[in-house]
């Protein structure tokens, strides 16, 4: 099963909850783990975050996803200037820069590709756990019946 969609949302923070709305409601309806929604979702509110907090640029950011082949896909892109490197040397307390170390525990894969005045895109890839009698088994299952 092939599922897509894609967002486009102001770069404020009040567009992050839609884009946890949109994410949940869609990994829930195919029948996803609640334990792999919550990490997807997680991982993609501190990808939005950033956006909001370091893109640097006014207007709409982008959030595409896919699930296909048991694994979701989400890239999250805005058309700001690319970020100043972190400091090297944060404190033990401090909470900024915790967000990549955040998705990185939450998801298989993480890549971001950044290209001064003209964005960053963050991909996020996480293979996918299912409920049991989940939407997709059962469609899998219909399709396999039908083909034997």
């Amino acid at each position: 099963m092939d599922m897509r969609f894609s967002l486009s949302l102001p770069c404020e923070a009040l567009s992050i909850p839609v884009v946890r709305r949109v994410v949940g409601d869609a990994l829930r309806g195919l029948g996803v783990s609640e334990d792999c929604v919550d990490d997807v979702l997680v991982a993609a509110s501190e990808a939005c975050t950033n956006v909001v907090q370091h893109a640097r640029a006014t207007g709409d950011y982008e959030v595409a996803g896919r699930v296909d082949e048991g694994v979701c896909t989400l890239a999250i892109m805005d058309r700001g200037r690319a970020p100043r490197p972190a400091p090297e040397e944060r404190g033990i307390l401090s909470e900024s820069g915790r967000g990549i170390k955040i998705m990185r525990a939450l998801v298989d894969d993480l890549d971001i590709d950044s290209m001064p005045d003209r964005g960053t895109v963050v991909h996020l890839r996480k293979r996918l756990t299912w409920r049991d009698g989940a939407l997709v088994r059962r469609l899998d299952r219909s399709l396999m019946h039908n083909a034997g």
